[in-house]
């Protein structure tokens, strides 16, 4: 019998792809896999075949017996199945019904100014303590807390207690401790909603507490959601952007030169990061073929974009960071019914930080080797501990 590959997939560093995983893509699209608690899943790493499955509605997040699917992980949020199986699609397109609104185009071009505003405070203080300093504590934490905070209505002073919870929410290797910080997270998310309804403000809890039909338990759900996803993989991409950037000291004086290059410059380090395997998780909902091989309804299906963003049929050299490239066909966003609502305010606040940071710190360099940083591993997101530079 094959032995199978278990993820999660050993990395060189924080910068190398894991040498399992590109053994894998080499072979194909597809691959029998055992996850971290010792489940079969699908593993799909080819670009043609994630970008299809994103959008298939034969995939799903809930499972029609959810107490005995293969999970990913121990974590009560994201390791295993979600929702109810016969109405998730309905619960899904009403979920987006509610929460698009608040992520409109027009809404966050009148936010832009604001994210501007919030980022040249940050790099002021940074200016003023002087190198060296670490850029994830002083940017890439804080920035999205305080957007995300300001949108939503959620005190900014909390951001300890709720960035607590939402850790062990996501906690990955602790069960008892993740379903512990949801519990809080949504307790938390009531006690706010209780407030709108008394003291209503010009933000999203708010708005949501006024919408017809809406319980107190849908928008503190709803809004805990947005909380977590909405600051958590930010300050992840704003640390592993820059470390992209200043890890490839040519690219980064390209930015320099030219900040016109900066939106491009955001596509490719959403591209870039990635590369250890894993992916987004789905369970098949019915008996359907991927790529040659039959997959099995109630399968674990994990669609890893990380790997389809270093697909070399989409992405030539796929691990050279290029900042001219085009990058645009990445899918760290997802696709189709599916697409990351908050995706636009991601990229706001990516564009704020580069631009300000290529033209107020042009000499920011790091201040340790590559393989002296440390990832996290303990969580969900991932992403750096800390990111020591000088300028």
């Amino acid at each position: 019998m094959d032995v199978l590959a278990e993820l999660p997939f050993e990395q060189t560093g924080p910068l190398a792809s894991a040498p399992r995983l590109r053994e894998l893509c080499a072979q194909g699209a597809i691959h029998r896999v055992r996850t971290a608690v010792g489940d079969e899943a699908w593993l799909v790493t080819g670009h043609a075949q994630v970008r299809a499955l994103l959008d298939d509605d034969r995939l799903g997040r809930a499972h029609p017996a959810p107490d005995t699917a293969a999970r990913t992980g121990k974590s009560a949020l994201f390791g295993g199945p979600q929702g109810n199986f016969d109405t998730e699609h309905a619960d899904h397109a009403r979920m987006r019904a509610l929460l698009q609104p608040h992520f409109s185009p027009k809404h966050l071009r009148g936010l832009r100014p604001r994210v501007e505003e919030l980022t040249t405070r940050l790099l002021d203080g940074l200016a003023e303590q002087g190198p060296p300093a670490d850029l994830h504590a002083a940017l890439a934490v804080p920035l999205p807390i305080l957007v995300i905070c300001e949108l939503l209505g959620v005190p900014y002073e909390d951001r300890d207690q709720f960035r607590a919870w939402t850790a062990d929410a996501a906690n990955i290797h602790d069960r008892a401790r993740s379903e512990r910080g949801l519990g809080e997270l949504f307790g938390y998310g009531r006690e706010l909603v209780a407030r709108k309804r008394n003291e209503p403000g010009d933000d999203v809890i708010s708005r949501l507490c006024a919408t017809d039909g809406v319980s107190d338990d849908e928008a503190a759900m709803l809004s805990m959601a947005l909380l977590f996803a909405g600051h958590e993989t930010t300050v992840v991409q704003i640390g592993l952007g820059a470390l992209h950037l200043l890890a490839n000291p040519e690219q980064w004086r390209k930015l320099v030169a030219d900040p016109g290059l900066v939106t491009n410059a955001v596509e490719e380090m959403l591209r870039a990061p990635g590369k250890g395997g894993g992916g987004i998780p789905r369970y098949a909902r019915t008996d359907l073929d991927i790529d040659g091989h039959t997959v099995r309804a109630g399968d674990l299906v994990l669609l890893d974009n990380g790997a389809a963003n270093h697909d070399p049929a989409v992405f030539p050299d796929p691990d050279r960071v290029d900042i001219t490239r085009a990058a645009g066909a990445h899918l760290s966003f997802g696709r189709g019914a599916r697409y990351c609502i908050g995706a636009p305010l991601a990229r706001l606040e990516l564009h704020a930080v580069f631009t300000q940071l290529a033209t107020r710190f042009p000499g920011l360099r790091l201040a340790v080797d590559v393989e002296e940083l440390r990832m996290r591993h303990d969580v969900l997101t991932g992403g750096l501990v800390e990111l020591p530079v000088r300028w």
